[in-house]
């Protein structure tokens, strides 16, 4: 290579070694230096991570708030698997449970999803769903394959919360259904349980949802729940009874079998109803009602104020028990609340004491029937009298009838200081068959047959007499008219002897008249004691005596 180069005027001048140097490194064409090359093998780690970034980037993203529940017991439950699900739709998962500090219960540490926080709510509600057989059915069964999971009922409230409390068994109605509370207050509980239904015209409206004490102890609270529209019909004179299982009722008015539904027998119920022309407004929800212990109870017209009386019977009160009915023409206008009995000072006699409460008001001219009232005095004047009867003879109940008997005996209404009133009384009617019959048989066994039986003994020694003396004239008559005679008193010695025959002490008929009147007293007896079975066993004229046998010959 030439070492001179040319200026820019063309002429020739030498390049020094440096010069030289530069103008070869400018001139050289210039080589690229080759590139590293990247293994395959890297890509797979990239792409898990970048994987890994994204799934770490979305579950920040959609992460949620977490919460604390409570339960009993972790049956079911496992971390990181158990899912909470709202309507079968997943919106958290169980990502810890740890025991308590007191190992009572256990607490599910739930992370729920970012759409989800409005579960976190106040008001909320947790419960496991397992397979659960009860009352209401069968419940959780799709458990069986997929396992347990945490079902939340979400509530409305603003206020958020982290701690809850679950429950160990599902709620009955959920949060999101329309309806109204109400309360009823019972004597006990019966065969109530929560989710008992409560039916209207034999449909079912509602159910019981939660029950306590009342703080006194002496009561039983219900809370119940009427879904809507159903729960218009729940009027301020609404009247709440229970339809739980069967309801029989065995009294002196006969059987009586009542029930709602199939469904009622088995976990019981609740019905309601009100009285005919009733016109009340819709009551507002969380009222309060009382519970009654039958549809009959509960729609009776409201009784005024009761009168107490006393009645004493001298026969035996079998058959007749507390809550029989005090009947008057056939109108029940009381009630049997005590039977008792009652010795005189000196011990020598007792009587039956009955108490009753009487309900004037029951009638229309209530005032009438009042115990204390003048007329009701002169209706024991006039022959007014309570007694017992026999209400149903397959039942043997007897009940207090208040009737007129024109042969009673005069009596005074006796009235104590405490404002009691005591009611005469009259033997039941069986009484006074049995005393009759008693009457006939002593009269019976006082008739004089020995006395009669003389005095025919001594008129046929005399007829005897007779005879012999005539016989003797008539053997000294003439012999054409003689045997016409002798015939003729030889028929009336016959007669005689006959009837002597008849009329001795020891003849057929004087037996055959001792053994009637024999039998006539065996009867009375036999009636007596009949009488006495009846009033003790009167469902026996139906179903016989017992112990009696069908092939007895």
């Amino acid at each position: 290579m030439n070492d001179n180069t040319k200026n820019n005027d063309g002429s020739m001048h030498k390049m020094t070694a440096q010069q030289q140097q530069e103008f070869n490194r400018v001139s050289e064409p210039q080589r690229k230096k080759p590139r590293g090359k990247v293994s395959l093998i890297w890509i797979i780690p990239i792409v898990a991570l970048m994987i890994a970034l994204s799934l770490a980037a979305k579950a920040i993203w959609e992460r949620g708030p977490t919460i604390e529940v409570s339960f009993r017991t972790a049956d079911g439950l496992e971390a990181g698997k158990t899912n909470v699900r709202y309507k079968q739709v997943n919106i958290g998962l169980v990502r810890q449970i740890t025991l308590s500090s007191d190992n009572s219960h256990i607490i599910a540490q739930i992370e729920l999803t970012k759409n989800s926080s409005a579960f976190a709510s106040k008001d909320s509600r947790f419960w496991v769903v397992r397979p659960r057989i009860g009352t209401s059915g069968v419940s959780g069964f799709d458990t069986l394959l997929s396992g347990s999971y945490i079902e939340v009922d979400g509530g409305k409230d603003s206020q958020k919360q982290t701690e809850f409390v679950g429950l160990e068994t599902p709620p009955v109605v959920p949060s999101d259904v329309p309806g109204k509370i109400f309360f009823l207050t019972a004597d006990n509980l019966g065969s109530l349980d929560i989710g008992s239904p409560i039916y209207y015209r034999r449909m079912n409206v509602g159910q019981i949802t939660a029950y306590n004490l009342s703080k006194d102890g002496k009561h039983v609270e219900l809370q119940t729940f009427i879904r809507s529209p159903y729960d218009k019909f729940v009027t301020t004179d609404a009247r709440f009874w229970q339809a739980s299982g069967v309801d029989v009722s065995l009294n002196a008015s006969g059987f009586s079998l009542n029930t709602q539904s199939l469904a009622s027998i088995v976990a019981g119920g609740v019905a309601f109803g009100y009285p005919e022309n009733s016109n009340a407004p819709m009551a507002s929800g969380k009222s309060y009602f009382n519970l009654w212990n039958s549809k009959t109870d509960a729609l009776k017209v409201p009784d005024g104020k009761p009168r107490k009386i006393i009645m004493y019977f001298d026969n035996s009160l079998r058959g007749l028990a507390v809550g029989a009915p005090l009947d008057f023409m056939g109108m029940n206008i009381g009630d049997v609340t005590a039977i008792n009995v009652e010795f005189e000072p000196n011990y020598r006699k007792l009587r039956m004491r009955v108490d009753a409460v009487l309900y004037p008001s029951r009638l229309a001219n209530g005032k009438e029937l009042d115990p204390t009232g003048q007329i009701f005095k002169s209706f024991i004047q006039q022959g007014w009298r309570a007694q017992m009867r026999t209400g149903n003879l397959l039942t043997g109940q007897n009940y207090i009838a208040f009737d007129k008997f024109n042969k009673a005996k005069p009596v005074t209404l006796t009235q104590y200081e405490n404002g009691d009133v005591e009611v005469p009384t009259i033997p039941p009617e069986l009484n006074s068959l049995q005393a009759q019959i008693s009457e006939i048989a002593d009269k019976a066994s006082k008739f004089p047959i020995n006395e009669i039986g003389a005095d025919l003994r001594k008129t046929l020694n005399s007829m005897n007499t007779t005879i012999e003396s005539t016989d003797k004239f008539v053997k000294q008559l003439d012999t054409k008219v003689a045997p016409d005679f002798q015939a003729t008193l030889n028929d009336a010695r016959r007669t005689m002897q006959s009837t002597e025959s008849i009329l001795s002490s020891d003849a057929p008929m004087q037996q055959d008249v001792r053994k009637v009147l024999q039998q006539v007293t065996r009867t009375a007896a036999s009636l007596q004691l009949m009488s006495d079975y009846l009033e003790q066993h009167p469902e026996s004229l139906i179903r016989g005596k017992k112990g009696e046998t069908k092939n007895e010959k």
